[in-house]
């Protein structure tokens, strides 16, 4: 018998293929399901319960002929990220609870969770992959490298892992496309190869955002104002200033007098960047989109049209003590400038992009400005194919 790995099985299909193939190439393979989230306050209905996706994994573990087993990691989901998640909106930021998830749970708490079952490995149905480097001294560096289907990568999601974690991980299907895994699954007849992927918050499923954050965060009636495009073309125009990197990354809060309230929103914190729907606002001919938010005022701005310049940013900011590198030995020095590919978000094209080191935390000023750059969400910069670091938008950049 080969090598011990612990897969966890979501009751997914990308997750049953990687146990497959993994039994296939001849490891000791464990199935192990989480349960990461219990109340389903603000989750929509019909939606799959976490009931009805072990009772999949259990049956596919069976097909597969793996044992399988369940473990509650609900308490370490609900102060790690869920408690995360509320503090995050309730400063005006955005957080991204799948990117928190694979590092607080997925590949923390889960990972110690397998070491009962005296694991060397843990899987994952991730499209992604891993490799090590040898090292001169003999020690090794892990890579984490984009997943073959570009449709389907998921790196950006494990852009906070370390090298520990990397070194524990598998990911069986990172080489794979979609198609593929489907295919497999249908020849398997596994009970999950036509099941549709999930979306939402991860392990808790799609939810009306509203609705479950108001368990905690109270709703205030506020205003909303607009901003004509003619106002931040201006504006863009006279803070466009080469040495003030904090100009360039977030050149305009903006003010309630520079425009013109046009309704009542009941909190800015339920609001993010970029947002179209949920603002009930008519006459006017193209929709509304969130510009920004000021949850100490309690305002939300908007502006009309999906090509308002106020959704447009030249670059972002992210603090020294929130920069994470995957590849430590490639750390930048203060006063050092690389050339990276940058992400903000998942799906979203590579985007070039100068990285600035400065005392204070890393500048990133792209070759064209980007569209939503939000507050909260994560930043992941790449050398081709390859992760190498990422960190938490930051609000407001130091002055410089």
């Amino acid at each position: 018998m080969g090598k011990r790995v612990v897969i966890g099985l979501s009751g997914g299909v990308d997750s049953s293929v990687a146990a497959y193939i993994l039994k296939k190439q001849g490891y000791d393979v464990i199935a192990l399901f989480m349960i990461n989230w219990h109340d389903h306050t603000g989750t929509l209905t019909g939606q799959c319960t976490w009931e009805d996706d072990s009772l999949i994994a259990k049956m596919v573990a069976k097909k597969l002929d793996i044992p399988f087993h369940i473990v509650d990691l609900s308490e370490d989901y609900k102060k790690r990220v869920v408690d995360y998640m509320f503090r995050e909106y309730e400063k005006g930021n955005t957080p991204n609870p799948d990117v928190l998830c694979n590092r607080e749970i997925k590949f923390d708490s889960f990972l110690k969770e397998c070491d009962k079952y005296n694991a060397d490995y843990v899987a994952t149905g991730h499209y992604c992959r891993v490799e090590n480097i040898k090292n001169e001294d003999d020690t090794e560096t892990f890579r984490l490298l984009a997943g073959t289907d570009s449709n389907k990568d998921q790196s950006y999601f494990l852009c906070q892992l370390n090298q520990y974690q990397l070194s524990k991980s598998m990911f069986p299907i990172g080489e794979m496309i979609k198609p593929e895994v489907r295919r497999i699954a249908a020849e398997l007849n596994l009970p999950t190869a036509t099941r549709k992927d999930s979306q939402g918050i991860c392990f808790v499923g799609k939810v009306d955002l509203p609705v479950f954050l108001q368990q905690k965060l109270k709703s205030i009636k506020g205003n909303v104002i607009e901003i004509s495009s003619s106002f931040m073309e201006k504006k863009k125009h006279i803070d466009k200033i080469p040495e003030n990197f904090r100009k360039l990354c977030f050149a305009y809060p903006l003010k309630p007098w520079n425009g013109k309230v046009i309704g009542e929103h009941q909190g800015a914190q339920f609001y993010t960047i970029g947002q179209r729907k949920g603002l009930n606002i008519g006459g006017h001919e193209r929709p509304l989109f969130i510009l920004e938010t000021d949850v100490k005022r309690n305002i939300i701005y908007v502006g009309e049209g999906e090509n308002h310049p106020g959704l447009y940013r030249p670059g972002l900011f992210i603090a020294q003590e929130n920069i994470h590198w995957i590849r430590p030995d490639l750390k930048m020095s203060v006063g050092e400038t690389r050339n990276y590919l940058v992400r903000i978000r998942y799906r979203q094209p590579l985007e070039s992009a100068k990285l600035y080191q400065k005392k204070e935390g890393i500048y990133i000023l792209f070759d064209r400005e980007q569209r939503g750059v939000t507050p909260g969400q994560f930043a992941a910069w790449y050398d081709k194919d390859e992760v190498i670091g990422s960190g938490t938008i930051e609000a407001n950049p130091p002055e410089n």
